[in-house]
């Protein structure tokens, strides 16, 4: 009986080592998360670019040009001095020194009279199209600023002219 009792717990022994251990309940696998739809990303934002700064405007020129002995403002430079102005209405605290110019040839007397002339006109064109006055100082250099150092028309061309300098 000795043997028997040895043989059972032998076997109950060798059963326990040859099951399985049990597993615990697993905690249950977390459901997947569902993903947050990805949203594009947001556009940098844009810097406002000053239309005087940008090279593809009509801002970007800052001249206007004369023939010989001439004040008036050239229908091909209108379109400059019109956008000049409604520019300078939409910004009220730019301001633009407006300084005439003309060839060697003349007087400097003369020359200075003229460049007035042609800078007054410019600015005359400015206020009609919206400038304020306070925004404007007209100048004459008469010869003085020479865009061109020849002498020769296509040098005179360049040298008979108003230039639009904006200051701070």
């Amino acid at each position: 009986m000795k043997k028997l009792i040895i043989s059972i717990v032998l076997v109950n022994l060798l059963a326990a080592c040859a099951s399985e251990p049990k597993k615990e309940a697993a905690a249950p696998a977390p459901a997947p998360k569902a993903e947050a739809p990805k949203a594009a990303p947001a556009p940098a934002p844009k810097a406002e670019v000053d239309p005087l700064n940008d090279p593809n405007s009509i801002l970007a020129k800052r001249s206007t040009y004369y023939p010989f002995d001439v004040s008036v403002v050239q229908e091909a430079d209108k379109p400059v001095v019109q956008a000049h102005a409604k520019y300078l209405s939409e910004h009220a605290n730019r301001k633009v020194r407006l300084e005439g110019n003309c060839d060697e040839r003349g007087s400097n007397e003369y020359n200075l009279g003229l460049g007035q002339r042609r800078a007054d006109g410019v600015n005359k064109m400015l206020v009609l199209g919206g400038a304020k006055a306070d925004q404007l100082e007209s100048v004459s250099y008469g010869e003085e600023k020479p865009m061109a150092s020849g002498h020769d028309e296509a040098s005179w061309s360049q040298n008979r002219r108003t230039d639009l300098n904006y200051t701070k």
